[in-house]
């Protein structure tokens, strides 16, 4: 493209979704204060990513999304791109070759010098709260949980409740996720070494945190807790959270921002409450219905064979399958037609909601703006999901609003990208979730 356009006529931003379904490709202007993306163009295809020996292949990718971008920025009569953001499934573990490749083709092809790397978990949670501090659950054929606190935020502390917020789980926790320190989440138990990094010496190990300070100290009869983990300030490392401020009787830290993760991790090994996990209970309940045992329900029998066919012929058709997650998923609607009259369909779904409120539960951060956010293709089932969901989280969250997603994850790419084009990229980053080359 043509690259004699001054950086200030760069108004404009491009967001790639590159997910199980398909790859999507969007084009917005970059000029509202906050980061936001308005009125998008896009473009989408059904065939997702291919991934190769280096993880997803960069450039089978760019090869589809460079002719669609060019197209929709000749639309938006935009010549030159202030930022990208790619947001890709598997970002973690399968974008070495999206890492290696992306930054100089897109320079080439765009002149754009500013690329943000993210994990469709970031940009779901970017779609549905912008760079508000919060709580997102996706949830469809399978199911995660991710909380932020956005970088350069201020936290209130609820008095000798907790660490942050009213009283609850998590009193006195400091857990560092993706570098932050002394963030008050609302589950206090011990990061699992997999989604935390903690920067110690200007070294970045991935040891877990504890989930306890190491020394209390008393104050003027009040009690006071140091976290252990270090964190990078202004360019000197301490250990010690910035100073507390009390004003009006109450008590606020300057929060660094971080990010935690609670499931994702696979119909075998987890994602409680998705799809999958519905589906597969849902099964289940019709096979224990077909052989006379305990807990089985007839309603759900009855849908096993209009959908599978013949109940003894499921283990033959199901097992072979390379997508059985997905095939499990497409039972879950059929899950929620029959709660209404089948109580064991009406107890899958509050098993489902009572694990969607845990991992909820486990990443929102405990502050008096927190939101959480349902997004995914699960939560079109409706009230028989949505209503068990909303009764758990408000019994674990008490107090914390809980909302639709504003938007998608396409829209959060284009959010992320406008954010750091004007220089207002808040959310933090992390290796593993969130880079900016």
């Amino acid at each position: 493209m043509d690259d004699t356009v001054s950086a200030d006529a760069a108004t404009h931003v491009l967001g790639i979704d590159s997910g199980g379904s398909g790859v999507r490709v969007g084009v917005a202007p970059a000029d509202i204060p906050g980061g936001s993306a308005a009125k998008p163009l896009t473009w989408s295809s059904a065939t997702p990513a291919g991934v190769g020996d280096r993880g997803i292949d960069a450039a089978a990718l760019l090869a589809r999304v460079l002719p669609a971008a060019r197209e929709l920025l000749r639309q938006a009569g935009a010549r030159r791109l202030g930022a990208v953001c790619v947001g890709a499934a598997g970002m973690a573990t399968l974008g070495d070759d999206l890492r290696a490749r992306l930054p100089d083709a897109l320079a080439d092809a765009f002149g754009v010098r500013r690329l943000a790397l993210a994990a469709d978990a970031v940009t779901a949670y970017a779609g549905a709260l912008g760079q508000r501090p919060g709580a997102v659950v996706a949830a469809g054929t399978g199911l995660i949980a991710l909380g932020a606190v956005p970088e350069d935020r201020t936290a209130r502390r609820g008095g000798t409740d907790g660490a942050y917020g009213t009283e609850g789980a998590g009193a006195g926790a400091g857990v560092a996720a993706g570098g932050g320190a002394g963030i008050g989440w609302a589950a206090d138990r011990t990061t699992d070494g997999l989604t935390a990094a903690r920067t110690t010496g200007g070294q970045t190990t991935g040891d877990r945190t504890p989930d306890r300070p190491t020394t209390d100290r008393t104050t003027g009869g009040r009690t006071t807790d140091r976290p252990t983990t270090d964190r990078t300030t202004g360019g000197r490392t301490t250990d010690r959270p910035t100073t507390d401020r009390t004003t009006g009787g109450r008590t606020t830290d300057r929060l660094p921002g971080g990010w935690r993760r609670a499931d994702g991790w696979g119909h075998l090994l987890g994602d409680c409450g998705g799809g999958a996990w519905i589906g597969r209970a849902g099964l289940e309940a019709a096979m224990r219905a077909h052989d006379g045992r305990g807990g089985g329900s007839k309603p759900l029998l009855a849908r096993l064979e209009a959908v599978f066919g013949p109940a003894a012929e499921l283990p033959g058709k199901l097992y072979p399958r390379p997508d059985r997650p997905a095939v499990l998923a497409s039972f879950a609607p059929e899950v929620g037609r029959c709660a209404a009259e089948d109580p064991v369909a009406e107890g899958i779904l509050r098993d489902a909601a009572r694990h969607i409120a845990e991992a909820a539960e486990a990443v929102c951060p405990r502050l008096e703006s927190s939101v959480v956010a349902l997004t995914g293709g699960l939560f079109r089932m409706g009230a028989p999901l949505l209503t068990p969901v909303r009764e758990e989280l408000a019994a674990r969250l008490p107090g914390t609003r809980v909302t639709e997603a504003a938007g998608d994850p396409l829209d959060g790419a284009l959010c992320v990208a406008a954010a750091l084009a004007t220089d207002e990229l808040r959310l933090p980053r992390d290796p593993g979730l969130l880079t900016v080359v």
